[in-house]
């Protein structure tokens, strides 16, 4: 399936007293770059946030506007960026919606590329932890339907601060039970440690 990855590694991380949770590290490597590492397979991959460090070659970038105005902004931003391509480049009929704080993550993507497949005719698939809780912010949606709501709620007084689950709530998705642990964030420095996520920067 092509498929094209925003990555969202732009918020305040103000529970964790404002040390970026991209820059946290799990198993050696980054959140951010663990979130990289999920999208394998997409064709092209936009991290959305401030300063990102050392990212793959080819790997784009985008900031969300105004900056800190949360993720439906920030997926809006990455759409953008992936609009911005030449002629030659191929169009994606899918993208990877990834928040850089999952380190587990890629358990799940080839899990929801998978269930993807065989509905060819829905407007993508949401996340659905162990425990029955959605999670937007590990999805796979079709892009024509996200420009769609992006559109929409930009006509309707814009994404500054907006809930996700308003800007997908008219998508027809599949809900997908992914591997548990694969949704579990990193929100606090008691989810860290219960994550074995090293709040030691590189």
């Amino acid at each position: 399936m092509h498929f094209d990855a925003v990555i969202l590694a732009g918020g305040k991380s103000s529970r964790l007293g404002g040390v970026p949770k991209a820059q946290l590290r799990y198993d050696g490597a980054t959140l951010l770059q663990r979130a990289v590492a999920a999208a394998r397979g997409a064709g092209r991959v936009v991290v959305v946030g401030p300063d990102t460090g050392t990212l793959p070659d080819g790997t784009l970038t985008a900031r969300e506007d105004p900056p800190y105005s949360g993720p439906a902004a920030a997926i809006a931003a990455g759409l953008l960026r992936l609009g911005q391509r030449s002629p030659s480049t191929e169009h994606a009929p899918w993208v990877l919606v990834l928040a850089c704080d999952m380190p587990l993550a890629a358990a799940a993507v080839p899990v929801l590329l998978q269930e993807l497949a065989g509905h060819g005719d829905t407007e993508g698939a949401m996340s659905i932890s162990a425990d029955g809780r959605k999670q937007p912010l590990l999805g796979i949606y079709r892009v024509s339907a996200l420009q769609r709501e992006v559109q929409a709620a930009a006509a309707q007084g814009g994404l500054a601060n907006a809930a996700v689950f308003r800007l997908l709530a008219r998508l027809d998705l599949l809900a997908v039970p992914v591997p548990a642990g694969s949704t579990d964030d990193v929100d606090t420095w008691e989810d860290a440690a219960a994550l074995g996520v090293d709040g030691d920067l590189p």
